[in-house]
């Protein structure tokens, strides 16, 4: 996992202000930072050294032949496979990824992405055609940003790295909007920044290089379609399922064991992360280690460590436990914001954070996570209570959009979500995989893992195994109330009933509490500055705020909202 930057076009001043963008994403790239310039492209890189760890597979890169130069953000998992289909190709000089993707591109062009089973955001240029293609995997898991600024393209793994270039910093009015009115996070190719888009997840654009540059030479193509392809998976009975999806999560865990780094693994003591923890213990290599970590508030309320502490007693796995103190929130908000860009998802991210933190300070380069399981199976109670809401775990509006000035909520569009399937339940897992949920977890666990230069790995994202899973019929997914029942069924023989059949915890930390108790003096401070901005009715945001610390606190995002938006302004 690295950072990546790039200006297409002819501007002499490109070879410096390549330096400025690689500079200021150097967390995600800290081992070594390399550029490369013709008259037309200009690409820097920001190393963080996780597979072949050599200086020769340093970016970026260029191919044997000398035509292709690449730049490249992410893991391929299956590379190894694909490197023996390519052996007789293509003369490898180093063991990395980097190079197996590069030349599958070679070899394959664009149908190089259906081949390849990983994260990955990264651009290829062809010296000869002078064209620029860039690609983005499956889920979106590897950031990329690009925009046109006078007659060039600029492309980064982070926003900032284009603020660096010069780019203006502007807000996107209707995203901003749309976050305060409905919740919402922006569409797939949308920012919270005018100008500034995002390659949407699954699509590649090739641009052929030109003088004059700007987004009408842009003609994205959808190379992942995942309605087409469940609509090949057939449903399988409970014993088939169980045995091929046991296999695949089984290779999928294996996949991502490759690397030449520490592993670490983020727990908690929830049906998820137990199943990772489990299958970490029946498949590490014996010539691998592993290390864990959780976090906790010392709330009993909200902390997890019973649960955890009972599930690592089974493994010889170290566990780290990384306290969250209020004390520290103030100091992390504003940290957090500064890596993250754009508004993220209160305590639990500030608390993840931590958890990076902790295992870089222990020389773990690379954590393991378990991501991806509720939108697969259908875990979340508002698949199945019809309640609309799109939080776990609460019953009043996230939002307070009555707290706005009519003129910026008239800027407001709500989303429309694509309903590619004839059934609401695969609909709603479909937008909390490719609009919602996923998304925007996968951009704020980028951002806390690079911030302390750790790769963050989603075993449970296999694009198989979210397939497989989601494919299935309604029954395997509920049964008499139990949310992802055909997952639980399989795991109890190795987890018990306790922990299989558990309900969902839907709340981490007691950002509630210390919201109004704890932390109200900040909180108050940040409101009141919040209550002048220009685009909120400042009298209702006080009444709202004097609801909230009076009782009324069902739920506490629209109070986090507005601190935050107010600390990335």
């Amino acid at each position: 996992m690295c950072g990546i930057a790039g200006i297409l076009g002819v501007n002499p001043k490109n070879v410096s202000t390549i330096k400025l963008m690689a500079e200021a994403q150097k967390h995600r790239g800290p081992d070594a930072l390399h550029f490369w310039n013709d008259e037309k492209l200009a690409l820097g890189h920001n190393r963080l050294s996780i597979i072949d760890l050599s200086e020769s597979a340093s970016q970026p890169m260029i191919s044997n032949c000398g035509n292709y130069v690449i730049v490249f953000n992410g893991e391929i998992y299956n590379y190894l496979e694909l490197k023996k289909e390519l052996e007789k190709e293509y003369d490898f000089v180093t063991d990395s990824d980097t190079e197996v993707l590069l030349a599958a591109y070679i070899k394959w062009n664009t149908k190089t992405l259906d081949k390849l089973n990983g994260m990955f955001s990264f651009a290829i240029w062809d010296k000869k055609s002078n064209t620029l293609f860039s690609g983005r995997d499956r889920f979106g898991v590897k950031p990329f940003y690009f925009t046109f600024f006078e007659n060039q393209l600029y492309f980064s793994s982070e926003i900032k790295a284009l603020f660096a270039a010069g780019i203006p910093k502007k807000k996107n009015q209707k995203v901003w909007a749309n976050y305060y009115t409905f919740g919402t996070y922006g569409l797939l190719d949308e920012t919270f920044f005018e100008g500034i888009q995002q390659l949407k997840a699954g699509h590649f654009f090739e641009i052929v290089f030109e003088k004059n540059l700007d987004f009408s030479v842009v003609k994205t193509k959808q190379w992942y379609n995942f309605p087409e392809r469940i609509s090949k998976i057939k449903q399988l009975s409970k014993d088939e399922l169980k045995v091929c999806y046991e296999a695949l999560l089984k290779d999928s865990i294996q996949l991502r064991f490759r690397a030449d780094v520490p592993l670490g693994m983020n727990v908690s003591g929830g049906l998820d992360s137990s199943t990772l923890i489990n299958l970490v213990s029946r498949n590490l290599p014996s010539q691998k280690n592993i290390q864990a970590f959780t976090f906790y508030s010392n709330d009993e309320k909200y902390d997890e460590l019973p649960w955890v502490n009972e599930l690592m007693k089974e493994t010889a796995y170290p566990l780290h436990k990384v306290l969250l103190d209020y004390k520290e929130v103030p100091d992390l908000i504003e940290k957090v914001s500064f890596y993250q860009d754009e508004p993220f998802g209160g305590f639990p991210t500030l608390a993840y954070s931590l958890l990076f933190e902790s295992a870089r300070e222990k020389g773990v380069k690379v954590i393991l996570d378990g991501q991806g399981m509720d939108e697969a199976w259908a875990g979340y109670d508002y698949y199945h209570d019809k309640s609309n809401n799109v939080i776990q775990g609460i019953t009043s509006s996230p939002v307070r959009p009555e707290a706005l000035v009519t003129e910026f909520r008239n800027m407001a569009q709500k989303e429309v979500y694509e309903r590619p399937f004839d059934n609401d339940l695969q609909n709603l897992q479909y937008r909390d995989l490719f609009y919602t949920k996923i998304p925007r977890a996968l951009r704020f666990n980028d951002r806390i893992s690079m911030m302390h230069s750790t790769e963050l790995r989603e075993p449970f994202l296999d694009y198989r195994l979210i397939e497989l899973a989601f494919a299935q019929s309604d029954t395997m997914k509920v049964q008499n109330g139990q949310t992802k029942w055909l997952l639980r069924d399989l795991v109890k023989d190795y987890l018990g009933n306790t922990i299989a059949l558990a309900p969902k915890r839907a709340l981490q930390t007691p950002q509630r509490e210390w919201i109004s108790q704890e932390l109200k003096p900040y909180f108050s401070e940040k409101i009141e500055q919040f209550s002048k901005m220009d685009f909120v009715d400042g009298k209702q945001i006080k009444v709202l705020w004097k609801d909230y610390c009076d009782g009324k606190q069902d739920n506490s995002f629209y109070i986090w909202q507005w601190v935050n938006g107010l600390v990335l302004s």
